[in-house]
């Protein structure tokens, strides 16, 4: 039976210092994960991101129409 594990990151590899804070830590984290792994690496804006910035221009939009004018 296979196992599959499905690991996201916004981070590149070579920012996973900035979570391990030791190259060493970071390097072995690394190459335990990588170990017979498939490897995909998407390069798509964030959906999350872009739902926010959607969900934030209509507040505005609405405070907008809901203010009262000057």
């Amino acid at each position: 039976m296979r196992q599959c594990v499905l690991l996201t990151s916004n981070l590149a590899f070579s920012q996973w210092e900035r979570i391990f804070k030791d190259p060493m830590t970071t390097a072995a984290a690394i190459d335990r994960l990588v170990h017979h792994s498939v490897i995909l690496e998407l390069n798509v804006p964030s959906y999350r991101l872009e739902a926010s910035k959607r969900r934030q221009e209509a507040q505005s939009e609405a405070q907008a129409v809901h203010e009262p004018a000057p």
